[in-house]
């Protein structure tokens, strides 16, 4: 019995290590590694300092206001109004809601494209910056933090990539 634990702990151990001790092995999340760059940050700046967009915004928070106002309005009203003035209520936030959704949708299409753009413009300067990382790191096998249920921080790239693409952003302004 004592030969059989042991045993199974040698094969345990043997074959465990290439499982949770893999060299060559490294994470990414590209996505945070490039939105959180200068460059992505003052894209959205200037997305929001846009005149249509900053106004959906401002549409935005005043319907959703608006709504609010009166959601908190028939409720404590509702004993006291009439059915007409409760539907009527109702059918003015079901309004108010769709309106709002529509704006989100729109502010949402143009931080999707911001991001995208970013990304577009930033692409071959992640590529180069990857492969000099794999290349400097010697990693055989890179996975996205998306994919990955646990990674050691020490093997995550992002925030490596996130100031090289800084620094080859600010060498580029120059």
């Amino acid at each position: 019995m004592k030969n059989r634990l042991l045993a199974g702990l040698f094969l345990f151990s043997t074959f465990s290590t290439g499982v949770f001790a893999v060299d060559g092995m490294a994470v990414i999340d590209m996505r945070t590694a490039v939105l959180a760059t200068q460059t992505a940050q003052n894209a959205f700046k200037a997305l929001e300092s846009d005149s249509e967009y900053a106004g959906n915004v401002e549409r935005a928070q005043a319907l959703q206001s608006d709504r609010q106002a009166m959601a908190e309005k028939l409720q404590k009203e509702s004993e006291t109004l009439s059915q007409d003035e409760i539907a009527s209520m109702q059918r003015s936030i079901q309004e108010k809601t769709k309106d709002l959704e529509f704006i989100i949708g729109k502010i949402q299409s143009k931080q999707t494209e911001t991001a995208d753009k970013v990304f577009r413009d930033l692409n071959p300067t992640l590529q180069k910056i990857l492969q000099e990382l794999i290349a400097a790191k010697q990693v055989k096998v890179l996975l996205g933090r998306e994919t990955v249920l646990f990674a050691d921080p020490a093997m995550d790239l992002t925030d490596d990539v996130t100031s090289m693409l800084d620094v080859a952003s600010k060498a580029t302004a120059k």
